[in-house]
């Protein structure tokens, strides 16, 4: 009878054995950036459940028997990007109008607004990315053309920051608009005492109002048409700088039903409604939504000059921008938020608003020991005031910004400019730096992140020695900016960020080595595969 047992034993052990040697992925013959602590180098994964077992300098198929092996002969392999501040929902709704990106003329922009009336013959026409500094004429428009051109129909165009709207009479008057609106954090241009049809950030929302509500199809449509855009540029975590709650539980269903599969940090809007809501909830955690903050909109652009000053524009001497949640209110969500045990993110883009959240921040966060409250795109700093950022006050910042703004940044800011999108300080003093690109006001493509972050340079190589190329991040700075430090600002760090034994298995394939490649190159790179907790999401071409 023990013999027998012993039989039963010995059998029960190498079936043991055996079951834990079973995986379902290995991937060989790769250079894997792990970005890591140590920043190891591996060659093989194995995968199993959507988790990472283990990470190897050898290759582990003598160690694992797998459903899959993947040879990627010699393939570059990333933890799957995190885009630290984006607008992913809004990337999706962008698919829906018309695209004003690159015009050089409102005039072009009448063009594409008669072309795409042709096709879909609509009674209310939208578009969105034009930016007036494109243009021959660096001017607001006056909306004559476009009141006679479409004078039955309502007409609201969205700048590229999504800080300014060029709407028709149409649009104003439904929405209660006119020379004497007034609204706190915002400005209705006029011109001869009439509005111009250029709203500047706080009055567009009067316009939002008289808009079409959505229907489901279009949101959950727009989620989906986000997703495979991002997953095709390798992005496996996005964080969405403000959404509704009603959009959160849209995606919340989508991640139930598997519909929807990238990761969401998502971020809610700011209202006192939204504050005894998520009181009520707490933090919602799931494999792959988390809601643990608030967006908070501090001030206005750059670009639109809406963004607070300390000192006036040097292109507009009489305008310092504004802010559009005034203080009283910044400090009653700060004491909230804080309360609630949730991150506060707040868009800051003049050093007037940086320097009143540094401020408040400290003063909130004093007793609190591991908040990591956000100021999102800190992009003009006191250069006094850099030191007031540290391990409790993150910035989360978009390289692309710097190189598509240095065209004209100078003009607004003067001398400024020393201060403004200065990564590398920011990174000295806060030890960790999140990046992102603030899609769709940039383009979604990381790999444009990834050059502008150690280059400086837009796309055609200019400046040949990069602006204030002493901000440049290194590459393995701007990995882990782009990967470990993403997912530590989303209080993330243990379940992703990094290709370590125990993580979710999110990851990417790419066609060269961004390490390694002459930088100029790193623009044009490709996403071969993208995998989520261990699935492969997509794929470009066979390896």
């Amino acid at each position: 009878m023990k013999k027998y047992k012993s039989y039963i034993l010995i059998i029960l052990s190498i079936l043991n054995f055996s079951c834990n040697n079973e995986v379902d992925l290995i991937i060989v013959n790769s250079e894997i950036y792990t970005a890591n602590e140590n920043n190891q180098i591996a060659k093989s994964i194995a995968v199993k459940d959507g988790k990472i077992i283990e990470v190897s300098s050898e290759n582990l198929v003598s160690k694992y028997e797998a459903n899959e092996i993947l040879d990627t002969n010699g393939k570059t392999i990333l933890p799957g990007f995190i885009d630290s501040h984006c607008h992913f929902y809004n990337l999706g709704l962008d698919q829906q109008v018309v695209d004003l990106r690159g015009t050089t003329s409102f005039e072009e922009i009448i063009e594409r607004l008669i072309a795409s009336d042709l096709n879909n013959q609509t009674d209310v026409i939208l578009g969105r990315g034009w930016d007036q500094n494109d243009w021959d004429k660096k001017q607001f428009p006056v909306n004559t053309e476009l009141n006679k051109v479409f004078k039955n129909k309502l007409v609201v165009l969205e700048r590229i920051d999504g800080h300014a709207y060029i709407v028709n009479d149409n649009a104003l008057e439904l929405a209660g608009i006119d020379q004497n609106t007034l609204v706190r954090g915002g400005l209705v241009l006029l011109k001869d005492n009439r509005p111009t049809g250029v709203l500047i950030d706080a009055p567009m929302s009067m316009v939002d109002k008289v808009l079409p509500e959505k229907s489901i199809r279009e949101k959950v449509n727009a989620l989906k048409q986000a997703q495979e855009i991002s997953f095709s540029y390798g992005l496996t975590t996005v964080s969405d700088a403000g959404l509704s709650t009603e959009i959160i539980n849209v995606i919340d269903s989508l991640h139930k039903s598997e519909e929807l599969k990238i990761k969401i940090y998502a971020m809610v809007s700011v209202s006192k409604k939204n504050i005894q809501r998520l009181k009520e909830t707490g933090i919602i955690k799931t494999p792959k939504l988390n809601v643990r903050s608030f967006k908070v909109y501090g001030d206005g652009a750059l670009g639109s000059r809406g963004a607070a000053l300390k000192k006036p524009y040097c292109d507009d001497p009489h305008n310092y921008g504004f802010l559009r949640t005034d203080i009283k209110d910044l400090k009653y969500y700060a004491n909230e938020i804080a309360g609630m045990g949730f991150q506060m993110n707040t868009h800051a883009i003049g050093d007037s608003t940086v320097s009143v959240l540094l401020k408040e921040y400290q003063k909130v966060l004093n007793d609190i020991e591991d908040p990591r409250w956000r100021i999102e795109h800190s992009q003009v700093v006191d250069l006094n005031e850099f030191e007031l950022y540290n391990d409790k006050i993150l910035p989360s910042v978009q390289p692309t910004h710097a190189t598509s703004d240095m065209y004209w940044a100078y003009d607004r800011l003067g001398k400024r400019i020393d201060g403004a999108y200065a990564f590398k300080d920011l990174l000295s003093q806060s030890k960790r730096i999140a990046l992102g690109t603030d899609f769709p006001v940039e383009k979604v493509n990381p790999f444009h992140t990834f050059y502008s972050s150690i280059e400086r340079k837009d796309l055609n190589g200019y400046p040949e020695n990069g602006f204030q190329i002493e901000n440049a991040l290194t590459r393995e700075e701007t990995l882990k900016g782009m990967t470990i430090w993403g997912a530590y600002f989303n209080f993330e760090e243990d379940e992703k960020g990094t290709i370590e034994k125990g993580k979710s298995a999110d990851f990417i394939i790419i066609d060269q080595n961004i390490m390694k490649i002459e930088a100029d190159k790193i623009p044009n790179t490709k996403v071969l595969k993208t995998f989520v907790d261990g699935e492969l999401v997509f794929q470009k071409d066979a390896l």
